[in-house]
């Protein structure tokens, strides 16, 4: 026990400090707090980042999320920053952890780019709640750690740094950077060259926020967006460079600025709007795609909130010192649970999967180490339902350097991939490159367990294979088969 917990066992416990365990893990009611200020800070960002990506792609019968014909980000903030807080304030009361919750970058892409694409926005958010729904019965039979541990550690990282590269490529694409070319598949700026205003904030954007990264100042990534959006407010006043696209969505300026214009003129700052509560239904994605293909889309949901939020949670524990002599974090089941709950309530609020928060450790870091932290960091979402119309005030190329960063940070993980081993290295470098190659994380997950399956059975090392992962190799293979295999045995 350090000196600091041992005096501090001394002072008079509260049915505050008793509830989240502050004295007994070394704490205090004011380290609690500013620790859970410090998690808000460099976590808030999300509420601007989630619009931009969900946001703005339409679905399968041409409506926005919401149901409108223009995008409407204000709602998608709101409804962001709501299941932010009552998430953050559950995992702090039940979980009593300094754990906090938020859409998870990465799902939400899953979601606006592969899923809402094929059916309605209010299907794909069904199969949002319906992913949260398996995820939350998998805690409860213990079955989540089961499967956890049936998936390689480098597969694992390699689903990581791919799902870090297509963020990054959203980011780019968002911003103007990269662009389809004439001659070429894509090209730099326009032309080939980094053209207009716009695309210069970006540019900015990114180096300012990698500075303040690289001098560790906590918040860098929303401090960069305020930057950038307060650059782009100067430019758009002194330069009126306008939209790129007109009323009908036809570009007409391609040096304009892609998604928001960065002015006052035809912003609706009003109270906040939470009209996407509700919009989803459980039974439309099936019905729009069929059995099969809804399962698959489930499965890829699961998979990807299932992994990412197992190795945050004990990669937050351990970063806290709050894992017990086996390498275990005590009263784990209730944290899954609420994290669980958390993908029902994304989706069931129109913001996508929520999940546990990797910048959690910013709090930890600042001292945090109980759910009071959270209690904090919720509360302060709360706040940010209201200042949520501010969303439609952010250009594009303010806010996509953030994802351009995030990237930078997912793809730390590929230390831990081994490409001296053929039958590790091409099954991850196959998850890693497909996601940004085909604008598909399910895509790239897909193959590379097919393909590490194959490998290792090909090399004579077909009994270190988990039987879960043949039967995941054996379900995604007839995924990747089933328009031959329905016109093989005559299934239209």
């Amino acid at each position: 026990m350090s000196t600091e917990t041992a005096s501090s066992s001394t002072r008079p416990r509260t049915g505050l400090d008793r509830y989240f365990s502050i004295t007994e893990r070394g704490s205090t009611v004011s380290r609690e707090v500013r620790g859970g200020l410090v998690t808000f800070v460099t976590m808030v960002y999300i509420v601007v980042l989630n619009p931009l990506i969900i946001g703005t792609v339409k679905d399968v019968d041409g409506n926005y999320l919401g149901g409108g014909q223009a995008p409407a980000l204000a709602a998608v903030a709101a409804v962001t920053a709501l299941v932010a807080c009552v998430l953050t304030i559950a995992m702090g009361l039940i979980g009593r952890y300094p754990f906090a919750l938020a859409t998870g970058l990465g799902l939400n892409a899953f979601v606006a780019f592969q899923v809402a694409t094929q059916m309605s926005w209010p299907a794909a958010m069904g199969m949002v709640v319906i992913e949260g729904l398996v995820i939350t019965v998998l805690v409860l039979t213990g079955f989540r750690v089961a499967v956890f541990r049936a998936i390689p550690p480098q597969l694992k990282s390699a689903i990581a740094v791919g799902i870090g590269l297509f963020i990054a490529l959203i980011g780019l694409v968002d911003a103007g950077f990269v662009r389809r070319g004439a001659g070429t598949p894509v090209e730099i700026g326009i032309g080939g060259h980094l053209n207009g205003w716009p695309t210069l904030v970006f540019v900015i954007g990114v180096l300012v926020t990698a500075v303040l990264m690289a001098r560790n100042v906590r918040g860098a990534i929303l401090i960069g967006i305020v930057v950038c959006t307060v650059l782009a407010v100067i430019v758009e006043a002194v330069g009126d460079i306008g939209s790129q696209t007109d009323a009908t969505g036809k570009v007409v300026n391609p040096k304009g600025w892609a998604l928001n214009v960065p002015s006052f003129e035809g912003k609706d700052f009003g109270p906040p709007d939470l009209g996407l509560l509700g919009q989803f239904s459980l039974g439309a994605g099936f019905s729009a795609v069929g059995i099969v293909a809804a399962v698959v889309i489930v499965f890829a949901l699961v998979l990807s909130d299932f992994f990412d939020v197992m190795g945050t949670t004990i990669g937050l524990a351990q970063e806290a010192e709050l894992l017990d002599e086996d390498g275990q974090l005590p009263n784990l089941q209730p944290v899954l649970l609420v994290d669980g709950l958390a993908a029902v309530a994304g989706g069931a609020a129109g913001a996508s999967s929520a999940t546990t928060y990797i910048e959690s450790a910013a709090g930890i870091g600042d001292g945090a180490r109980t759910g009071l932290a959270s209690v904090v960091t919720g509360l302060l979402f709360g706040i940010t339902v209201f200042l949520s119309p501010l969303a439609q005030f952010v250009p594009s190329e303010a806010a996509a350097p953030a994802l351009v960063v995030v990237g930078v940070l997912m793809m730390r993980q590929v230390r831990n991939i081994d490409f001296h081993s053929i039958e590790l290295a091409v099954p991850a470098f196959l998850t890693i490159v497909l996601m940004p190659f085909t604008y598909s994380i399910v895509n790239g997950v897909g193959v590379g367990f097919v393909s590490y399956v194959v490998l290792q059975a090909a090399v004579g090392k077909a009994r270190v294979v988990h039987p879960l992962m043949w039967g995941v190799a054996v379900f995604f293979a007839i995924y990747f088969a089933l328009e031959p295999l329905k016109t093989l045995f005559g299934i239209s």
